[in-house]
């Protein structure tokens, strides 16, 4: 048993609290997935033989803004060198206003099974503080096409602690998330870090922090909302419908082998 991720840097907009490795600029996108393809080309031998791959995730960044040829091109890749036909879980993180029928479809046809969604809120003044660049409506709409294109294995992404996010409103979007039907949830506290225009923010005083109390508060509200109506708390952040837990993430806190 063994794992694959694949990291695609690219996003359409820096979003103000976010750390990790990614890019704006689209300008390299085409020479990006040129060498990667030839990168796992050159890794097709990580594994020993014999070794299934069970699990492969696609994130990021924002991998859902490649457009059909791209993906196309790493999964091909991927079938040529790596042996796919035990793959269990095919996971693809996409944002909401990328999502549509015709990408969807796309998806389907490259063997992505699951989908990871960057709501992160389902309110318009949290997303404009996130600096995200997808609206409320394309939040709901993305995970309503999702399912009627036949993914039905989807996780969304939501965030607490934000700045002028009230019990109420948190709960507001808790019970947004669980009626859209998703099977999973991962739940991440807001934190403020180095060089990101949140911390900027905050250290000029245009932003307030909540108080740890809050986020204490909403914590508990989530886990008690959530599990009454019937997601399991498999670890801190993730809350999953019964077999709907991430097996690629679990994988990882199970030491099973992995490809970056």
């Amino acid at each position: 048993m063994a794992g694959i991720y694949i990291h695609i840097p690219f996003c359409r907009k820096a979003c103000s609290y976010c750390d990790f490795h990614f890019s704006t600029l689209q300008k390299s996108r085409p020479e990006f997935v040129v060498a990667l393809n030839k990168e796992i080309e050159l890794q097709k031998n990580f594994f020993p033989q014999n070794t299934s791959i069970e699990t492969v995730y696609l994130g990021g960044g924002s991998p859902s803004i490649l457009d059909e040829s791209e993906l196309k091109s790493i999964v091909t890749a991927l079938q040529r060198n790596f042996p796919l036909s035990q793959v269990q879980e095919f996971t693809l993180e996409a944002n909401p206003d990328d999502i549509t029928p015709e990408k969807l479809n796309s998806w389907m046809q490259s063997g992505i099974n699951r989908l990871s969604i960057g709501i992160q809120s389902f309110r318009e003044v949290d997303l404009a503080l996130l600096n995200r660049a997808h609206s409320s409506q394309q939040a709901t709409d993305s995970v309503i096409f999702a399912k009627q294109a036949g993914i039905h294995n989807i996780t969304i992404d939501l965030m607490y602690g934000l700045p002028g996010l009230s019990l109420k409103d948190w709960e507001e979007n808790l019970r947004q998330a669980i009626n859209l039907e998703v099977s999973h949830i991962s739940m991440y506290a807001l934190s403020v870090e180095e060089k990101t225009r949140l911390a900027k923010e905050v250290q000029s005083g245009q932003t307030i922090i909540p108080p740890d109390e809050l986020y204490e508060q909403q914590f508990f509200l989530m886990a008690e909302i959530l599990q009454k109506a019937g997601f399991e708390q498999y670890e801190i952040s993730n809350f999953a419908k019964p077999g709907f837990r991430a097996r690629h993430n679990f994988a990882y806190w199970n030491g099973v082998p992995y490809l970056g």
